[in-house]
């Protein structure tokens, strides 16, 4: 291995907020705040934990002011708003972390938000700059970064230029998302790789969705180009409720494995992430069948010696 890899890698759970965003059960409030706790127990240091958004579109999040009320601590908890709106309401808390979200793509942002990519840049980017003069921390998720379920392959000079506009406008972090789970290793490390050289002072986070299972794949390919932050989801939770068939973020307990086992740290307590899992898992409308855990059951039972 010729590559140098970081020695350390900061995991940003997101499935309070992304990975439970489209759950089909109503999940109840205090299940989602043990959820989180039992996340932040297993070290946990950055979540995403609920969005302010309108209930009409995504029901489960209509909790996002208990949740937030109960669940805010010194670490640093993401809350996700779309517009001027849902940052107002976030304004009427202690929340200090804001997350905003802008495709790449103009037809997801049509479908997203019945706005155009630069419709949409032209109302995010003033709140990014009065969010900064207000002391907030700024997270820009940028989806659809390599390929969107309507248009195809997205040029990467165009998720280089909404990623400079946020940059611009003075964002934390971009979080770069493959927001259908279509990116491979080689696409991964080369638009990572000219974000690393673009914007060498500003957070850069790596999303992959795991629908044709080469998200772990994508995130080695990531770490090669110089990523260490990553969003994962506890279980694979997840997926864009605006994108069809894009379900399931990659697993965080994969990545923790498989980024341990390289000698990367993470300051993630497997024993009880798999803890947090079981916490959530009798309240969602499927089984949680990541590799990882599966293993990780058949362990416990003793039917792997």
């Amino acid at each position: 291995m010729n590559v140098l890899l970081p020695q350390h890698a900061t995991i940003i759970e997101v499935g309070p907020r992304d990975g439970l965003q489209n759950e089909q059960n109503q999940i109840k409030t205090d299940d989602k705040i043990r959820f989180i706790k039992a996340l932040k127990a297993a070290g946990m240091k950055e979540i995403e934990i609920t969005s302010f958004v309108s209930p009409k579109w995504v029901p489960q999040m209509k909790d996002a002011s208990e949740i937030v009320k109960t669940c805010l601590d010194d670490t640093r908890n993401f809350v996700l708003a779309p517009n001027r709106k849902g940052i107002e309401r976030i304004k009427e808390t202690n929340v200090k972390a804001i997350a905003l979200f802008a495709g790449v793509s103009n037809s997801f942002n049509q479908k997203n938000s019945n706005k155009g990519t630069k419709e949409l840049l032209h109302e995010l980017l003033p709140l990014v700059e009065e969010l900064k003069a207000d002391g907030y921390f700024v997270r820009a998720c940028i989806s659809t970064a390599f390929y969107c379920p309507y248009e195809g392959k997205i040029d990467g000079n165009d998720t280089i230029d909404v990623c400079q506009q946020f940059v611009n406008a003075g964002v934390d972090e971009l979080s770069v998302a493959d927001t259908i789970g279509m990116a491979t290793p080689e696409e991964s490390h080369n638009l990572f790789s000219q974000l690393v050289k673009e914007f060498p002072t500003t957070l850069l986070t790596a999303h992959f969705h795991d629908t044709r299972g080469m998200a772990l794949a994508n995130i080695y390919a990531c770490l090669q180009a110089g990523i260490s932050r990553f969003d994962t989801s506890a279980g694979g939770l997840g997926g864009c409720p605006f994108a069809k068939g894009a379900t399931g973020n990659v697993a965080t307990e994969s990545v923790v494995y498989m980024l341990e086992r390289m000698g990367i740290e993470t300051g993630i307590n497997l024993e009880k992430l798999m803890g947090a899992i079981n916490e959530i898992e009798p309240h969602l409308s499927r089984s949680i069948l990541t590799p990882y855990r599966t293993l990780y059951n058949k362990e416990k039972e003793g039917s792997i010696k």
